[in-house]
């Protein structure tokens, strides 16, 4: 058998290499959801992507002979490693066949390049922020894995644990069954809350509207709503902007729920999508011939059976005043209109028992994991 070899990589003709080499990888099966082939292109273009501006970043390649076997990104989040008073060098977009020699020599390669810079220890499977796919998927592998998260075969997590790493968190995922109507008590408590705190349900249409009003409010109020969560990196403002506009402009405002307050303040925000996983899957991730096309449809749907969950935040003088309960009474009824049978959340830190209680009202079961590892290098 012909050696293992880690080649960094850095021209476009080898960026497309490590981003085709996992949907050929997981071609066969019924489950992997490729990404956006643009997207991913542009997350590891400095032009493209802000977070690269507080991010070191490389990429790396495993081969046997001329034959791909693996692939893996090392990357240092300067601002996240400031914030949370660590050295840590990052990895993720890792998948690998099923080779322990060809897992180890890419570890191997991402701490050799931490430690070159002074870095203690690596973490991963994460993203260059928090905003990115994290977490290995070690429960729920007979699921489809919706846009917002990463899919990986089973032997992955024996590769890591050989490999030394140990768990550091764990999300949790929930599939709920979409409520006819909004349950009495979260509506009775959605109507308390806005009296009792003056706040209201701004009905913004579009994302120009969004802007127009709040201007980056509401990115504010997601910033200040994970400062306290896994791997947050406070988002400078050309990021916040960043991902408003590559987010927003697709989604469909039935499913957004904005909150404020007497002074126009946004406190709450709510977000979710139908699933597009099929229709990635039917282009394969990308845009051209006919991705465009398949993608527009299941935006735009006006029928569609599983929702996408994206996230809720609310600003922090103003947890635990029932908030969120505000963001269901808007969004729900919606379900009904559009024929959403199932709802996918996306992962919830297993310890983020407030985030975990908004759910106690639905049928739902707990369906997936993810973890991700630390190890001192």
């Amino acid at each position: 058998m012909q050696p293992v070899t880690i080649r960094p990589i850095s021209t476009q003709r080898g960026i497309r290499q490590f981003i085709t080499f996992a949907n050929e990888l997981y071609k066969d099966s019924p489950y992997y959801c490729p990404p956006l082939w643009l997207d991913e292109m542009h997350t590891f273009d400095k032009q493209k992507n802000p977070s690269l501006e507080v991010c070191d970043i490389q990429l790396w390649m495993a081969y046997r002979g001329t034959q791909p076997v693996g692939r893996i990104a090392g990357f240092i989040n300067r601002v996240a490693n400031a914030h949370w008073q660590v050295k840590r060098v990052r990895f993720g977009w890792m998948d690998f066949v099923d080779d322990m020699e060809v897992s180890h020599a890419l570890l191997d390669t991402v701490a050799a390049w931490g430690k070159e810079r002074g870095m203690t220890q690596m973490n991963g499977p994460v993203g260059l922020t928090d905003w990115d796919h994290e977490g290995l998927l070690i429960e729920g592998y007979a699921y489809v894995a919706p846009m917002a998260s990463l899919y990986n075969f089973p032997y992955y997590v024996q590769h890591m644990e050989h490999y030394g790493l140990n768990k550091e968190v764990d999300w949790i995922e929930y599939q709920i069954v979409a409520p006819e109507q909004v349950p009495e008590r979260v509506h009775r408590m959605a109507q308390i809350v806005a009296q009792r705190s003056k706040l209201h349900v701004d009905n913004v249409r579009s994302c120009s509207e969004l802007s127009k009003k709040y201007g980056l409010q509401f990115m504010d109020v997601l910033d200040a709503a994970y400062c306290q969560l896994y791997n947050f990196q406070p988002m400078t403002e050309h990021q916040k902007a960043h991902y408003r506009d590559m987010y927003f402009p697709l989604i469909n405002f039935d499913f957004v729920a904005i909150v404020a307050n007497e002074q126009n303040e946004v406190v709450g925000v709510g977000v979710g999508m139908p699933d597009i996983a099929k229709a990635l899957r039917k282009c394969g991730g990308k845009l051209f011939p006919l991705g465009w096309w398949y993608l527009l449809r299941a935006l735009k749907s006006k029928h569609f059976e599983v929702f996408d969950l994206l996230l809720i935040a609310v600003r922090p003088d103003y947890r635990d005043k029932g908030v969120n309960s505000m963001v269901f009474d808007k969004i729900i009824p919606s379900f009904k209109q559009y024929g959403v049978r199932t709802i996918e959340t996306t992962s919830m830190l297993e310890t983020n028992h407030k985030v975990l209680a908004n759910f106690e009202e639905y049928e739902k079961k707990q369906h997936k994991r993810r973890r991700a590892y630390v190890k001192d290098i």
